[in-house]
């Protein structure tokens, strides 16, 4: 490795992985152009629709765009728009370093000490992620019951809203051949398909690295039959007793606009008219405990009056590890985010990023203005040098201008991936307190499984074969052995557990040291345990779930393709009103899960 260069490898990691963007017009400019499209604060006190969605995020845009085609629709969004930070992917990371109350990225730490965030805008997930699409593989469709011909044409609908081929730059065709030299084949080319071996998949960046995102699909929204309310904070759904009904009925939500005035919407009389939750796996779990359906104990201990005693809500929550090593190139390296995958036949996804650009601003007159490094700068803290107590503004000032004074060199390279299917492990969600602002606590238990550590462990040693391959000699240097590559980057602190800083660390070891979040977690809310086949909540009635909280595992190497799926295949079945599937056909459509392992 070049002389001064090793030293500041650990630096480098201060710019990996993110997404979003920059400024374009003015959210006033683009409420102007999107008519129904309206802060909060501007709404009725009073409102009626036949549906409510609650969510405006991967699942919810789809889904409310395709039932306001025949209904009046109401999707209520905590955030604001996409457009006012959305960029070229350049500066992808500049969403996850934002902290602050207003950030599109809420940020949150979980009970097992890993850093991580959850959207908070309108698009949801998709404004944050590195924007790779590949559809489930047709094993998870079949064991999730879903119809393959209605999952076609909905992922084909999704595909031609927003995905793009990517212009696959040298660093990914060399991970690419590398991937395939180590013996993850066959090469499958470019496919949106989940299938073992090799492959380029889809993005929803187009070919100017402009980022597209859920929200677009609102375009394709009936204007009259859809009204979207941004910085709309629900704080509970309304139930009552009606007569000869079993169960409380779901009838209206009340929601804080940002002044704090409370407004409340409620469901028309149509027997089909529902409440739809789609708040993602924290906020869907933490909107049905706020609203009194959840577990009666840690419900009673927060002062919320019991409504359905249901203890599997927040239950099954787990988030895909990802463990990742840097690698310093010795020529320059083009931004690339994740477009090649490996599809490892012990269970491992291989992915990678690459760029000398992370974080760090393109021009001197972005650097006096921009004072982060991205996700993994001194301010956000995942992977900052500093120790959590010592972050004073001062410091955060000093070290950010010790970053700047590096070698640019320090900052060339990549990131290969290792995420795991499934994962087996699991947590749960509970309540800190009664404001649904607030971050739940949320708890993953990484690898407590010993088939998941597993799984990692062969990820990693296919990593080592990558780096050691002939196909991607011309991205290493020379002199750099792999023990010295990984060392480096399991020394950084990329979470907030014990180190064990060692010169015999194990795969296993390592796998637990450098455990990271890829931002995939899901259940809370899964099909079986808390809403039955149809994602109707047990034990209320016009309450529905459809987000990726209704998952037991995570849909393949990326999950954002199944949930937009999922929000639009909902026109088909949960709508009712496109007279297209009766209700007799839903049970056949979607049988209960949880999905078993092989299923991926």
């Amino acid at each position: 490795m070049a002389p001064g260069l090793a030293s500041s490898v650990a630096l480098v990691l201060a710019a990996f992985l993110g997404c979003l963007c920059l400024v374009a017009l003015s959210e006033d400019d683009l409420l102007e152009n999107l008519r129904f499209v309206r802060r909060a604060q501007d709404a009725p006190l009073v409102s009626h629709y036949n549906y409510i969605v609650i969510g405006g995020g991967t699942a919810g845009c789809p889904l409310a765009a395709t039932l306001s085609e025949h209904s009046r629709v109401l999707l209520l969004e905590r955030g604001g728009l996409p457009y006012r930070n959305m960029s070229n992917q350049q500066h992808f990371t500049d969403a996850l370093a934002d902290t602050s109350l207003a950030s599109p990225a809420q940020r949150f730490i979980s009970e097992d000490g890993v850093v991580n965030a959850r959207a908070r805008v309108l698009g949801g997930g998709s404004c944050l992620n590195a924007g790779f699409y590949t559809r489930a593989s047709t094993q998870y469709v079949q064991a999730a019951g879903w119809d393959a011909r209605l999952v076609n044409s909905s992922y084909r609908w999704v595909e031609r809203a927003l995905v793009f081929r990517p212009d696959v730059p040298p660093w990914q065709a060399a991970l690419r051949d590398a991937l395939l030299e180590a013996g993850v084949t066959p090469d499958n080319g470019f496919t949106f398909d989940h299938v073992p071996g090799t492959k380029i998949g889809g993005t929803i960046f187009d070919n100017n690295g402009e980022r597209h995102t859920a929200a677009d699909f609102l375009r394709h929204a009936r204007p009259g039959g859809l009204t979207v309310l941004l910085y709309a904070t629900v704080s509970r759904i309304l139930f009552r007793q009606q007569e000869g009904v079993p169960y409380p009925v779901a009838y209206g939500v009340v929601f804080a606009d940002p002044l704090g005035v409370q407004h409340r919407v409620y469901l028309r009389d149509g027997a089909k008219d529902e409440v739809i939750l789609s708040a993602g796996t924290l906020g869907s779990p933490q909107l049905l405990m706020l609203s009194g359906v959840g577990p009666q104990t840690h419900l009673e201990a927060h002062g919320i009056q019991v409504l359905v005693d249901q203890p599997m809500v927040g239950q099954g929550v787990a988030d895909n590890p990802m463990n990742s090593v840097f690698i310093p190139s010795p020529v320059p390296v083009g931004l690339s985010l994740v477009q090649v995958v490996g599809i490892t036949k012990s269970g491992s996804f291989i992915e990678g990023v690459s760029g000398s650009e992370f974080g760090i601003p393109v021009s001197e007159g972005a650097r006096r203005l921009a004072r982060n490094f991205g996700m993994f700068s001194p301010q956000t803290g995942q992977l900052g040098t500093l120790p959590p107590r010592q972050r004073t503004p001062e410091a955060l000032q000093r070290a950010a201008e010790a970053m700047r004074r590096l070698d640019r060199r320090a900052f060339r390279g990549g990131f290969i991936l290792e995420k795991i299917l499934g994962p087996v492990s699991s947590g749960h969600i509970e309540l800190r307190s009664v404001d649904p602002r607030a971050n739940p606590a949320v708890t993953f238990n990484y690898f407590q499984d010993k088939e998941d550590l597993d799984r990692c462990v062969h990820g990693i040693e296919t990593i080592e074969k990558v780096i050691q391959s002939r196909a991607f000699a011309n991205f290493t240097y020379a002199n750099a052995s792999v023990e010295s590559i990984f060392s480096d980057s399991a020394n950084f602190p990329v979470n907030l557990l014990p180190r064990h800083v060692n010169d015999s660390r194990t795969p296993q070891q390592y796998c637990k040291d450098t455990v990271m979040t890829i931002w995939h977690y899901h259940g809370g809310c899964q099909v079986g345990a808390v809403v039955d086949d149809d994602y109707r909540v047990f034990g209320v009635q016009r309450l529905r779930v459809i987000d990726s909280s209704t998952f037991k595992y995570s849909p393949g190497t990326n999950p954002q393709a199944t949930v937009m799926m999922l929000g639009r295949i909902l026109h088909e079945v949960a709508s009712h009103l496109c007279h297209i599937i009766s209700n007799e056909l839903l049970p056949v459509l979607f049988p209960k899960l949880p999905y078993p392992p092989h299923a991926f």
